[in-house]
């Protein structure tokens, strides 16, 4: 058995794949090791595993992380083989998972719209050129917890419209401090602030602010990193993410006004994976 792991910073999509060809799939939470202990991740994964799932008979884990730079390699691994220990773990970003779904085996360029935001150039087999998203405090441009950020920015400050403000205080049941006591001193603030993105999906043909918002936030993503890849117009921009898709005529719309042209805007990674990795086996 080979077992697929897709993990962003709010969860983990997992796919055993057996010898004959039949799958199962199952989730646990994101694991960025970046704010997760080991002791946690192995706990988390083994309260996660359906019953009687044969943790002996995987051979290979193919593990795509969000936050899993090089330095992050071995802490997945050991992490990974205290449960699975007969696997041989291979350990690599989540942005090559992407490349490798959306493009298989042919170069180009991926991105990452979630919670949070990453993009490359590929050349059909491994990640050629990255330039660093910056993560959630200092970037994740086109991110919904970028979005989220923004939203509860302008709460706080009052920079949105009254009717605006009318919508999101429904949901935002927090004060001024109360949210900035969170975001800097509470685990996952990425998290917290992306889940604010779905209010404004709910609300973005309700209210013009909710739609510049996100166009905002397209634009900034296009200046802040995807125009910086040299000669980033020859390439097709393919996405995959839950952000991305939910915008995705936005997206397409903002990267028409910088001159690049959209190809592949898929929610989930995980079925582009398994036709990947079966078909190397």
């Amino acid at each position: 058995m080979i077992l697929i792991a897709d993990s962003g910073a709010t969860k983990t999509d997992w796919c055993g794949i057996y010898d004959n060809g039949e799958a199962v799939s199952f989730k646990s939470e994101g694991y960025n090791p970046n704010y997760i202990t080991l002791e946690y991740m192995v706990a988390d994964m083994r309260k996660s595993l359906p019953e009687n799932f044969p943790t002996d008979e995987v051979t290979n884990v193919y593990f795509y992380g969000s936050g899993v730079t090089e330095l992050q390699y071995g802490f997945v691994r050991e992490a990974v083989n205290t449960i699975f220990h007969n696997a041989d773990v291979f350990v690599a970003m989540d942005l090559l998972a992407s490349a490798r779904a959306l493009l298989g085996n042919e170069p180009g360029f991926a991105a990452i719209l979630g919670t949070g935001t990453n993009s490359c150039t590929y050349d059909g087999n491994e990640i050629t050129l990255n330039i660093d998203s910056l993560g959630f405090i200092l970037g994740d441009e086109g991110s919904g917890a970028y979005m989220g950020k923004r939203l509860i920015c302008d709460y706080i400050r009052g920079q949105m419209p009254q009717s605006a403000r009318e919508v999101v205080s429904q949901h935002i049941k927090y004060s001024g401090d109360e949210l900035i006591d969170i975001i800097y001193t509470k685990p996952f603030p990425n998290r917290f602030c992306a889940q604010y993105s779905k209010v404004i999906g709910e609300n973005i043909g309700k209210d013009e602010y909710f739609y510049n918002l996100v166009v905002d936030s397209m634009r900034k993503l296009f200046e802040n990193i995807i125009t910086h890849y040299p000669d980033y117009q020859k390439y097709k921009f393919n996405c995959v993410g839950s952000v991305g898709y939910a915008y995705r005529d936005i997206l397409k719309s903002v990267a028409a006004e910088f001159g690049m042209e959209c190809g592949k805007i898929i929610p989930f990674p995980m079925e582009g994976l398994k036709e990947f990795h079966c078909n190397k086996q």
